[in-house]
């Protein structure tokens, strides 16, 4: 398996462009996948870069309905004429970023996609085939993002703090390994790492994603003691991590001290091979 992070808030290489975003290309052993589309048509300048054929892509995921995610798709749609796109059913609802000003802003998905007949929607877990698998019925009991309070959505007419019923995560099986992948981890990723061993009964072998550690609007990291909480976890579950995006550089760095060798930062341009 090999996973190359097209968009990520930094990058490895000048030639590679940036922003506050995440975008995965994927190869398995059955599938070209692309997981999340960052925020812009910036993923798939970096694809050519990278000679990477994105209309070649047969699967796509998006883990949630926020643009840093999701603001890409047009640009996928019109590049790739092939590949179902698999989003949670409610990941067109509208969504919201408080700012210091004390205005929403709206962060939720382009609604004039909405009625394209190669999205799949999907619900609480939903197995595409024996390789992959997605899952949102996370219940966040413990150690989730404080950023999150800052985040909201649209119930009928009123706005109320997200509770992120759209997010999903994506489950790849390969040759004996698991690889659990996050968009945000807005529901925590020791829920959502918590949720994967009750499907699967094993901690997975690798953990690749955002693990919303910090608050860009803002400029908050999440507090210290809760950072090693999670590091502690992680490193009971003795997977390798590779994190970035909403993690922060600051609550990365908290991670590393505790993690060690066990995690590494995710930026754009970089090649993880499984």
């Amino acid at each position: 398996m090999i996973i190359r992070a097209l968009i990520e808030n930094t990058t490895s290489d000048a030639k590679y462009k940036y922003e506050h975003g995440l975008c995965l290309y994927i190869e398995t052993e059955k599938h070209t996948l692309l997981f999340d589309t960052g925020a812009s048509s910036l993923f798939a300048d970096n694809a050519v870069k990278m000679g990477i054929d994105l209309g070649k892509v047969d699967i796509a995921v998006i883990s949630h309905g926020h643009h840093d995610h999701g603001g890409g798709l047009k640009t996928f749609l019109d590049i790739n004429t092939q590949a179902k796109i698999y989003i949670h059913e409610n990941a067109f609802d509208k969504h919201y970023g408080n700012r210091p000003n004390g205005k929403l802003e709206n962060i939720g998905l382009d609604e004039a996609l909405h009625r394209n007949n190669r999205f799949v929607f999907t619900g609480d877990k939903n197995v595409i085939d024996d390789e992959l698998e997605l899952f949102a019925d996370v219940r966040p009991e413990r150690l989730n993002p404080s950023g999150n309070k800052e985040l909201y959505m649209c119930d009928g007419d009123k706005t109320i703090n997200d509770d992120f019923r759209h997010e999903q995560n994506m489950i790849i099986s390969e040759s004996g390994n698991t690889v659990l992948i996050a968009g945000c981890a807005h529901k925590g990723i020791v829920n959502i790492v918590n949720r994967f061993f009750e499907l699967r009964g094993r901690m997975p072998d690798y953990i690749v994603g955002g693990f919303h550690l910090t608050n860009p609007s803002f400029k908050k990291n999440e507090d210290p003691s809760v950072t090693d909480a999670i590091a502690n976890y992680l490193i009971s579950t003795k997977s390798m991590c590779f994190t970035g995006h909403c993690t922060g550089i600051e609550s990365y760095e908290r991670l590393k001290s505790v993690m060690g060798d066990k995690i590494s930062y995710l930026s754009t341009g970089m090649k993880i091979t499984i």
